[in-house]
């Protein structure tokens, strides 16, 4: 059985650099990628989003037409997820091995990373704190 794979922010940023087809999917909300900023080039497909805060019903099917653009053997192209700390990203990830996706991967320090002891992200890890490429509107 397929198995959801984790990668630190450093080895999604060299994976996604050796394989032009694969996919970074951030699944943040809609405010997170434009105001907090994104990956450069990440697709944006939110897992939940304002203003119910409820799982995207259609979350698998807009993962599907992303793909359906790339690859005709579209569940076997590599998947990237993100989120903020992964944590979203895992169970976005377990969703889509469920359903028949055979590569998938996901960002354990999300976007931003985990909040220090003075609760603020940006400071531990994530992709920013690792200086890889971003923008924000």
């Amino acid at each position: 059985m397929t198995t959801l794979t984790s990668l630190l922010p450093k080895e999604g940023f060299e994976f996604l650099n050796n394989n032009p087809d694969a996919l970074l999917i951030d699944v943040r909300s809609s405010m997170e990628f434009l105001f907090v900023g994104h990956p450069i080039g990440a697709i944006h497909i939110a897992w939940i989003d304002e203003p119910d805060w409820e799982v995207n019903p259609n979350f698998v099917i807009e993962v599907e037409r992303a793909l359906g653009k790339v690859s005709i053997h579209k569940r076997n192209t590599p998947i990237i997820l993100i989120c903020r700390s992964g944590k979203r990203s895992k169970l976005a990830g377990e969703l889509l091995i469920k359903n028949g996706f055979a590569n998938v991967s996901h960002i354990s320090e999300g976007f931003e990373g985990e909040r220090n002891e003075s609760y603020q992200r940006g400071t531990v890890g994530g992709w920013r704190f690792h200086h890889l490429p971003w923008e924000q509107c």
